[in-house]
């Protein structure tokens, strides 16, 4: 099994999964649910999580499909350009539903711009995640040939010439920007670290605390410092995408970077535990930790060790540095 395999076997997932959790949260809207208005937001939080390796499994499945015959370079092109405005938007509908989940745990409501924030973004997320799919499946499907959009999107790349300013919308000229400008990389990698720091910081003082080495600090004080773990958790996301783009063969073809992927959609599922139960939420100064807080704050130590040290490793490890 190889990346094209994984991509296969998810990249329906941001479609499907979206249109679940749309509905499902219409129907809490409607029937004003508070259980079902947090069950969808996991759901989205979820999806949001499963669109990262979906994305970069499937640049590893454009690597394997390019000039093989009966198979649109523009076709190729077009599906990665649209997933990739459709990862921003799923990223973005994660984090604000993230944030919902956030403040119901401690005020007991959603705030007034959160649901509407979520419902947008969602629309707008089911749109154009359902237009690159569209486009995905007519790079190898012929039966679908007839749909305008496709067709015309399979025509060979030499019979569409782009215009000059349409190319660094496109992601091989954000990744040539990323590479070719001097200054990007290294800001991108500053970025990184800091966003590196937030997240790190707010872990291991949330997980030291369940661990009961800062017990006299109750843990509703330390809640409200989870936002900035993930507004570090965005940059990392963020920059990293970059990355990735300026650079992406090097990142497909190296099992550690994989590791790391798959051990970062752990971590954000370890979150959810620390944002939403009850039975950390309850713990007041000098308490101790229950039993399940203790094994995952252990879990969350060893996933986000195990991050770092997949990162640090990927120009050592891998052999595609």
């Amino acid at each position: 099994m190889n990346l094209a395999h994984i991509h296969l076997l998810v990249n329906h997932f941001p479609t499907i999964g979206t249109i679940i959790a749309l509905g499902l949260f219409l129907v809490a809207l409607v029937s004003n649910s508070v259980d079902l208005k947090r069950a969808s937001l996991v759901v989205f939080f979820i999806i949001s999580l499963i669109t990262i390796p979906t994305y970069m499994s499937g640049n590893a499945a454009e690597e394997m499909l390019r000039g093989r015959q009966g198979v649109s370079t523009t076709a190729i092109e077009a599906h990665r350009n649209a997933a990739q405005l459709a990862v921003l938007f799923m990223e973005l509908t994660g984090v604000v539903s993230w944030l919902g989940l956030w403040r119901f745990r401690r005020h007991s409501n959603f705030g007034r711009a959160t649901l509407p924030a979520v419902l947008l973004l969602s629309v707008i997320t089911m749109g154009v995640v359902g237009y690159a799919a569209n486009l995905g499946g007519g790079i190898r499907h012929p039966e679908i040939e007839g749909s305008g959009i496709v067709a015309a999107k399979r025509t060979p790349a030499t019979a569409q010439q782009k215009p000059a300013a349409a190319k660094e919308l496109e992601p091989g000229g954000i990744g040539d920007y990323v590479t070719g400008e001097k200054w990007m990389w290294p800001t991108c990698e500053t970025l990184h670290f800091v966003g590196l720091s937030l997240l790190m910081g707010v872990v291991l003082l949330i997980d030291m605390r369940m661990l009961g080495v800062v017990k006299n600090v109750s843990f509703a004080a330390l809640h409200r410092l989870l936002p900035w773990a993930v507004l570090g958790f965005g940059i990392n996301v963020m920059t990293g995408m970059l990355f990735f783009a300026g650079r992406s063969a090097q990142y497909t073809t190296n099992s550690v970077f994989q590791w790391k992927m798959a051990l970062v959609i752990l971590a954000g599922v370890n979150a959810l535990y620390f944002t939403m139960l009850d039975e950390t939420w309850t713990l007041k100064a000098g308490d101790d930790a229950p039993v399940m807080a203790k094994v995952m704050a252990s879990s969350a130590l060893f996933l986000w060790i195990a991050i770092l040290y997949c990162g640090s490793m990927l120009p050592f490890l891998g052999g595609s540095f």
